[in-house]
């Protein structure tokens, strides 16, 4: 391999030919340290990418009661947005008949939202079509909406439906659940708005389970399938 030293005896060299002797040296010496430069430089910045890739894992709380433990709702969630190649953590806190003051008061869920690993929270209670449910959307709503917002997590509410023997009141859930999102800047999930176009279109209540209230496996697909669609697409 040739060199890119030069050699030469002082004595036998000319003043001329020394300095261009020396000048061709110190152009291959610039080049060399170019090049180590560059080298530094691409390393740093990969580097500087490997540190900053974000975790792509998506997590979601769910808050609620049975109209979401019914059927294992999370997991139909889970299981449609890992089919579309996202990776997904799904966890939920769901007791009989609670309200999201319930879990408030308990305060279990103030832990998980503080944890800081999950990018949504979704909230459900019971249909909510009277005043003091409205109430309790909009004012236990903003806490719930506050302390997402220190966390970097967006609250959203899963809106359920009323029973069969109380469809006449469901105008007023679709009314109280849109109206408290708006209110507490979060993601609305309109799955009961969903349930009674069908129903209305269809006359067909095969979204409703055998106690005319719990959904049906049916059910809970459709709201499944609002919950991606509003999060993911």
């Amino acid at each position: 391999m040739q060199s890119h030293f030069i050699k030469w005896s002082v004595k036998e060299t000319s003043p001329e030919k020394l300095i261009v002797r020396l000048t061709t040296f110190f152009q291959h010496m610039n080049k060399l340290i170019t090049l180590v430069l560059m080298i530094l430089s691409v390393y740093s910045c990969s580097n500087d990418q490997e540190t900053t890739i974000p975790d792509e894992n998506i997590g979601i709380l769910f808050i609620g009661n049975s109209l979401t433990y019914f059927n294992d709702l999370p997991i139909l969630v889970r299981d449609r947005v890992e089919a579309q190649g996202k990776e997904i953590t799904v966890k939920m806190v769901a007791y009989p008949n609670y309200a999201i003051v319930d879990h408030w008061a308990d305060g279990e869920v103030q832990q998980l939202i503080s944890s800081k690993n999950y990018d949504y929270v979704i909230i459900q209670q019971g249909p909510s079509s009277q005043s003091e449910g409205r109430q309790m959307l909009i004012e236990s709503g903003k806490l719930y909406s506050d302390l997402c917002e220190q966390n970097d997590a967006k609250l959203c509410y899963f809106m359920v439906w009323p029973s069969i023997s109380n469809y006449g009141t469901f105008d007023g859930v679709i009314i109280n659940h849109t109206d408290a999102a708006a209110m507490n800047n979060s993601i609305l999930l309109p799955v009961g708005e969903v349930w009674k176009a069908y129903i209305d279109n269809t006359n067909n209540l095969d979204y409703y389970g055998p106690d005319g209230f719990h959904p049906s496996v049916k059910g809970s697909e459709v709201a499944a399938e609002v919950i991606v669609e509003h999060l993911f697409n």
